[in-house]
């Protein structure tokens, strides 16, 4: 059986490959992580005269969220990990995908007649708009507020795609 530690963020990735599967997406990974991407997600059509939009994210999972005036403070990034989601500058959007849930692992799947229910929730924030850190220190951690209403969901993923094409062309 895996440890906690592996065992929390394969739930976390394999959550998200469920929801984009349930959204009609492909999900996909780099061979090596050599920039702090996890996964992609693409739609594998067109879109808006644009061919397979795509996002790329970082996917963290945490147990023991606590949530402060509407908005989670998560502190499990690193300055180096923060740096590789900041800025503007990325041809493919980049996302951080954080996946609350249950702090026991016999919890993260609930059954009942006719369903299973993964719990609990995945959030999305952009850090575009932030600036990267100078001299990032990657024993350092930067806090980061994702708010309570970026919840992912089928159509909150597909809107994240969507947003590929804005400005583009």
């Amino acid at each position: 059986m895996l440890d906690v530690h592996n065992h929390q963020g394969k739930f976390g990735q394999d959550y998200l490959r469920a929801l984009a599967s349930a959204a009609g997406l492909i999900v996909f990974s780099y061979d090596l992580d050599r920039v702090g991407i996890d996964l992609g997600f693409r739609s594998p059509g067109r879109a808006g005269g644009f061919t397979a939009p795509a996002i790329e994210v970082q996917v963290k999972s945490w147990s023991k969220p606590l949530p402060v005036h509407g908005e989670w403070h998560f502190d499990g990034l690193t300055e180096q990990q923060f740096n590789w989601l900041a800025g503007p500058d990325y041809t493919i959007p980049r996302y951080l995908f954080l996946v609350s849930l249950p702090p026991e692992r016999a919890e993260y799947a609930q059954f009942e007649p006719g369903a299973m229910t993964l719990r609990y929730l995945a959030y999305f924030l952009s850090l575009e708009g932030e600036e990267p850190v100078a001299d990032p220190d990657p024993a350092r951690r930067r806090e980061v507020t994702v708010p309570l209403g970026n919840v992912l969901t089928i159509k909150s993923l597909l809107r994240l795609l969507d947003s590929t094409l804005v400005g583009a062309g």
